[in-house]
């Protein structure tokens, strides 16, 4: 399996930007999907972004469209998440997840999550 440590959570104020990192180790990076979620207190965990194996394909919720950018460099084995234009309803825990490339189900791998906290 593959495990998944998330980086680069923090304080910032509404407008600024952050960037999220998440560090893959165990098993070859480039045969999983990845994908970004965040779960805010109170609510549902819910889907931010995710990225097909080569980075050539990008998904994003429509909350977040135009402000977030996902990528990943297989080589360092990392995904990121950059933020532009955060809002103070950006405030989260972001978790990075991972499901092989060859799967039909959900996400199997997560990682520990980190915060981010967006005032106003």
């Amino acid at each position: 399996q593959v495990q998944l440590v998330e980086s680069g959570g923090g304080l910032v104020q509404a407008g600024g930007s952050l960037r999220l990192s998440c560090a893959a180790s165990g098993r070859t990076f480039s045969n999983y999907r990845m994908g970004w979620f965040r779960q805010a207190p109170g609510k549902e965990r819910e889907f931010v972004a995710a990225i097909n194996w080569s980075g050539g394909t990008t998904s994003y919720a429509d909350s977040v469209k135009g402000r977030f950018t996902i990528s990943r460099d297989n080589a360092k084995n990392t995904m990121y998440l950059q933020m532009n234009s955060l809002k103070p309803e950006d405030t989260a825990v972001y978790y990075c997840a991972g499901r092989p490339v060859t799967s039909s189900r959900g996400y199997e791998y997560w990682g520990q999550g980190t915060q981010v906290t967006v005032s106003s």
